[in-house]
């Protein structure tokens, strides 16, 4: 595949440089700051940054190495930790995890509510890592959920997602196993699989088999005040498309009881691209592997809600801004696979996934290419950050010839 990068790289920073704060600070339908990155198989990576990392005029540039709260991002590093140990037979996808993770097989499936007492039904259903790494098991996010809150408020619950612990991860099902799809907490349960399966914990796996060997010295579950002079701010949209600083949805210096596997990462851009290359290319999982990370897992009932969830008025601006509305999607063992090709854009059978401050990243096999978006911003589907995104992807093909 040959490549115009010499441009590309000019061409990307000017993108980058319309959608973010200038000297100024007039932050109006603009992004703090932004970190993008271009991986590909033998080239070096291309790394293009804009804009600053806090509002208090310091002046300190949004760079590569700027340090984010990556979320969910996280599970894409998580799940190649998971995969590696699949390959090693260490842990299986299709066995029943029930006996190996008590707090699964005691879960229950949320009917319903009869006022405020939730209707609750005991789960038969087997449990299986696959289920988990797909989210089809049915296990969501409390903090959105008005069911969760209000089954949490029943149940006089405090324990939240965030809290990282078991106690946060334990909710009901959405439906029974394997029956639907919903997003939330399936990942955090597959890297306690992990760590019941090798008696450490994911993040001393992760440690010696993919930051150190990578030399990603910025990627960590327990960034402590290690990080504080590149820390990047958290900014929010108002009303009138202005930022404001607003609190961290999590504590960087918390004792968490547990590292969590979907969503505990802080990272920098130029850390992230360095997995995202090697990973691209074949240097922590094999041929076989990775095909089936990429291959659609769903069936058509699954598939369907998949659709529905992904595209409801909200969610499509969050999960995937980057896809026509319709588009024929599926998920792999790690993130949404577009079934057609997008023009100008991505290939058929290309991986994506999202993180709740809106950085984001897709990998192109066909193409061989990938890319990574460090910001940080929240609501959830920024349009700011979809636009932006949309011009970055753009430039990215119309800089590549097509393969022969």
């Amino acid at each position: 595949m040959e490549s115009n990068f010499e441009t590309m790289d000019a061409k990307l920073h000017a993108i980058l440089e319309k959608y973010v704060v200038d000297k100024d600070l007039d932050t109006n339908q603009k992004l703090i700051g932004a970190s993008f990155a271009v991986v590909t198989k033998d080239r070096p990576i291309i790394e293009s940054s804009s804009g600053q990392i806090d509002l208090t005029g310091s002046g300190r540039p949004f760079d590569s190495r700027s340090f984010n709260y990556i979320a969910s991002l996280t599970k894409l590093i998580t799940i190649t930790c998971i995969m590696q140990l699949v390959e090693r037979g260490t842990l299986p996808l299709d066995e029943d995890v029930r006996t190996t993770i008590p707090e699964l097989g005691t879960m229950q499936i949320l009917r319903g509510f009869d006022g405020d007492k939730p209707i609750l039904e005991d789960n038969t259903k087997p449990i299986t890592l696959r289920m988990l790494l797909t989210h089809v098991v049915g296990l969501g996010y409390d903090i959105p959920d008005p069911d969760l809150i209000k089954w949490s408020n029943h149940i006089g619950r405090t324990a939240r997602n965030l809290d990282w612990s078991k106690e946060g991860f334990t909710v009901p099902f959405k439906f029974t196993p394997g029956e639907g799809w919903w997003y939330g907490t399936a990942i955090d349960w597959a890297a306690l699989l992990l760590e019941a399966a090798i008696g450490q914990t994911l993040g001393q796996y992760m440690k010696t088999n993919i930051l150190l060997p990578l030399g990603m010295e910025d990627t960590t579950f327990w960034p402590g005040s290690d990080f504080d002079g590149r820390f990047v701010a958290y900014t929010s949209r108002r009303g009138d498309g202005s930022l404001e600083a607003v609190a961290p949805p999590v504590d960087k210096d918390s004792d968490h009881p547990l590292e969590s596997g979907g969503a505990g990462l802080f990272s920098t851009a130029r850390d992230y691209s360095t997995f995202m290359k090697a990973f691209l290319g074949g240097e922590l999982l094999n041929q076989e592997t990775m095909d089936e990370m990429f291959r659609p897992q769903l069936d058509d009932v699954q598939r369907a809600m998949l659709r529905e969830v992904v595209y409801a008025p909200g969610s499509h601006e969050g999960f995937a801004p980057e896809f026509p509305r319709g588009l024929e999607i599926d998920h792999g063992l790690a993130g949404l696979v577009n079934l057609e090709d997008i023009p100008g854009k991505r290939a058929k059978g290309s991986m994506t996934w999202s993180g709740f401050c809106n950085s984001r990243w897709w990998i192109d096999r066909k193409n061989g290419i990938g890319a990574v978006l460090f910001t940080n911003v929240q609501p959830f589907g920024d349009s700011i950050v979809g636009k932006l995104y949309d011009e970055l992807e753009r430039c990215v093909y119309e800089n590549l010839e097509t393969p022969a």
